[in-house]
């Protein structure tokens, strides 16, 4: 397929194949900037990939690599890792809405793409709470006042990491589920995931809606959320102590979130049989 389209596309051409409506209308696989701003600019970065020889996996690989130096950078002590944490979060966006771009551009789309793109979400929200969990371990065994802490935050952190991954398959391992009792994919839409608003589930997911906390768990909004911490620690001269409290309280938030997920799962349309 790719033989048969130009090799300098323009930026119309390039928004017709690769951003069609019925892939920014996509309800899970979107992240809410994408319309506010990430599709408008990822176009660009797609028009100078597909001239190049890179392939749609390797773009994928690129979003990985940024995933995990986002992390890495969250061990650099004081607020200029946090706000490298921040610049890479964004990186990471755009080479993750170009994966998809430039795979459809050259028709190369496959089950080993979205594997990976899995494995690189995954990944990164897991390395993200543990390499914080490390940088508050540090920050407070150099405190005298809050050594004692340190070792429990660090647990707490590398708690945080499985509940977050946990959290983030749920949605996958509905899909799994339907596809080992045979019954067909669901579209990516707010209707396929819909509870029945006359329903106790349906009633609270709808109030869930004014307080999207989820959202707060997505490797983008934790490194804005950790940036805030650190420069609340820097302001109060105390490194660290903002971070481990932002690590003890996500942790139950993120134990109700679960629980939550599992009661909607359960409540959807999506796990009954046809």
């Amino acid at each position: 397929m790719s033989h048969e389209r130009p090799l300098r596309p323009t930026l119309e051409e390039l928004r017709a194949v690769c951003q069609p409506p019925e892939v920014r209308a996509r309800k899970n696989a979107e992240h809410w900037t994408a319309e506010l701003y990430l599709r408008h600019i990822s176009i660009y970065l797609t028009a100078v990939l597909v001239r190049t020889r890179i392939s749609a996996n390797g773009v994928t690989g690129l979003m990985i690599l940024a995933g995990w130096f986002m992390s890495l950078a969250l061990l650099i002590p004081g607020i200029w890792g946090p706000i490298l944490a921040v610049v890479l979060s964004q990186v990471q966006l755009y080479f993750d809405c170009s994966d998809g771009e430039v795979a459809r551009w050259r028709g190369t789309q496959s089950p080993r793409g979205i594997f990976i793109d899995m494995v690189g979400h995954h990944t990164t929200e897991a390395l993200i709470p543990i390499a914080l969990g490390y940088r508050v371990f540090v920050e407070l065994s150099a405190s005298t006042a809050n050594a004692s802490q340190a070792w429990p935050t660090l647990f707490m952190g590398g708690c945080l990491a499985v509940l977050l991954v946990l959290n983030r398959s749920q949605s996958l391992m509905v899909h799994a589920a339907r596809g080992m009792a045979g019954l067909g994919k669901l579209p990516d839409t707010a209707e396929a995931r819909s509870i029945p608003v006359t329903s106790l589930v349906g009633r609270l997911r709808s109030l869930a809606r004014f307080a999207p906390f989820h959202r707060m768990l997505h490797a983008v909004e934790l490194s804005l959320v950790i940036l805030a911490c650190a420069i609340v620690s820097a302001l109060v001269g105390e490194p660290g102590i903002a971070e481990k409290w932002m690590i003890w309280i996500l942790l139950p938030a993120t134990v109700l979130v679960n629980v939550g997920h599992f009661i909607a799962n359960m409540a959807s349309t999506r796990l009954k049989a046809n």
